[in-house]
């Protein structure tokens, strides 16, 4: 399994740093916070893999977190970190739709089989709108075709499709070609050199009408990848 990036969100500098320590032995990138505010801006602006949460946070708590992160990012694994007897929180976390909670003190062993269980289950959540709406015409995602109001119609490959779900559900930031080549191409871009993501969203922009110089749909942002405003 290709490890991702974890993102640590706990006030307790020992805890944080042991989890960390522990996260990077086992392969694992990690991002970390010891607050909800700029918890949940690393959250939304980088590209995380889970997000391993604490409840009781300064400048907010972990509650609000997991409710901002699942509104932009309804896909990205979370997994609680509460205290022992906190009952309603794991209650309310779960609800909001937390994906696994650990009890503390808790040991790196347990926690850690957590996080790869999690990530195991995580590709069968849901992926996302059966349809994006376009001016004047709609993104079927399930019947891989974009309509126009005027009856023209352009097929999509899956891959395109799988390309628009996973632009749309990012729409806040800009996906790299490295990240796409990697979700949606399942490939190393370490180990190829490719243009394959640029050319596919020149045939995205035909089918779009959103071939003019600039795009307004499906934006290149310099630096970093490409964008969808819908």
């Amino acid at each position: 399994m290709t490890h991702c990036t974890v993102l640590v969100i706990e006030d307790d500098l020992a805890i944080r740093r042991g989890l960390c320590d522990a996260l990077r032995h086992e392969g694992y990138g990690v991002l970390d916070s010891g607050d909800a505010v700029e918890g949940t801006r690393l959250a939304l602006e980088k590209e995380i893999g889970l997000i391993l949460l604490d409840i009781v946070l300064p400048r907010g708590d972990g509650l609000s977190v997991l409710q901002r992160v699942r509104q932009e990012l309804p896909a990205l694994p979370v997994i609680l970190l509460t205290a022992r007897g906190a009952e309603d929180d794991r209650v309310r976390g779960l609800r909001l739709g937390a994906d696994d909670y650990v009890v503390k003190p808790f040991s790196l062993r347990e926690l850690l089989a957590r996080v790869e269980s999690v990530l195991r289950r995580s590709p069968e959540r849901p992926a996302g709108p059966p349809a994006l709406a376009l001016p004047g015409g709609t993104i079927d995602l399930e019947k891989l075709e974009v309509r126009f109001e005027d009856g023209e119609r352009s097929a999509l490959t899956p891959l395109e499709a799988d390309l628009l779900r996973h632009l749309a559900a990012n729409a806040h930031r800009a996906p790299s070609r490295e990240e796409l080549l990697q979700r949606i191409w399942k490939v190393d871009p370490r180990r190829v050199q490719t243009r394959s993501v640029d050319m596919a969203v020149a045939r995205l922009r035909k089918k779009l009408r959103d071939d003019s110089d600039p795009p307004r749909l499906l934006l290149t942002v310099r630096g970093k990848g490409y964008r969808l405003t819908l």
